[in-house]
This record gives C-alpha cells, structure tokens and sequence, in this order.
C-alpha cells in the first residue's frame, strides 16, 4: 500500500488550517448570489489525513460530501442540532463504512484517520469560501456542548 507521503507529493497538497493536507481540484465556473454574497456552483478538494493528526471541529455554509479513496477509513464525527454522531467513509469493506457520507450546511465537524493515513475528497455546494469556514474553539463548543466534552477535548483546539 502506497503511503501518507506518497500522496502528499503525487497530488501536490499543500497543509490546511485545519490540520492535514489538501489541494483544490475543482471549482465551477458556474456562479451565484448567495445571502453570503457570489458563490461557485461547487467545488472539491483532495484531502489526506495522517495517524496522530485531526481535522480540528469547523463548520461551512454548505453542504459537504466525502468520498473515500485510500489508505484507512475516516472517522467524521458531526455535532448537528446538539446530537453527536460518528460516520465511517472507508472501502466499504470494514463494519458500517460508507464510500461517500454528507456533512449539512452549519453542522460542526471533525474528522481523524483510523490507520496509516486517508485519502478523501470533499465536494461542497454552494463552492467553498474561507468567509464561510468557522473553527471552533474548544472553550466555547464544550460550554454550547458539555455533553460531549470529550470529543471535543481530542478535536478542537
């Protein structure tokens, strides 16, 4: 199995304020008035995680769909409406692993690989906006959230 920094160079990503490593791959040309102002129909990214790094908790504006590729399953975990929840996307081969999971517009999320490394792609819309990109902070979620402390404690900053 080809490894974390094969990947890395192979596809040219570059690291992400959130943790890991990621390239745009795509952005429509397609174009809209958002309440946010002008937005992109879509867009995608790669994006690789390595052992011991986390997706830090953020949320968008958009929805956000992931797409499994390589390496170990992902695990998402997603703070919507106060409910926690976790979500596999891996080859679909290990116990309940989705090749593709969806992140709604507004919910909290992060995300950590279960080996190695995994490789994904993320695909948002309306097109992603760092104006439309939030990182939590650990001190505020864990007062909005405290049932949930603990994950919040291993994924925010």
């Amino acid at each position: 199995m080809k490894g974390a920094r094969y990947w890395i160079d192979k596809l040219s990503l570059q690291e992400h304020p959130e943790g890991g490593y990621f390239r745009e791959t795509y952005r429509s040309k397609v174009q809209f008035e958002t309440e946010r102002g002008l937005r992109s129909a879509s867009s995608a990214i790669y994006y690789l995680l390595k052992r011991g790094e986390v997706s830090a908790f953020h949320r968008i504006k958009s929805d956000e769909m992931w797409h499994f590729y390589a390496g170990s399953p992902l695990a998402v975990h997603v703070i919507d409406g106060g409910e926690l929840s976790a979500v596999r996307i891996g080859n679909g081969q290990g116990k309940k692993e989705s090749l593709q999971a969806v992140v709604r517009a507004g919910c909290w999320f992060a995300a950590a690989s279960t080996g190695q490394y995994s490789l994904v792609g993320c695909t948002v819309a309306p097109g992603f906006d760092f104006a439309d990109w939030e990182i939590g902070r650990r001190d505020d979620m864990i007062k909005a959230y405290p049932q949930h402390r603990r994950t919040i404690e291993k994924y925010a900053r």
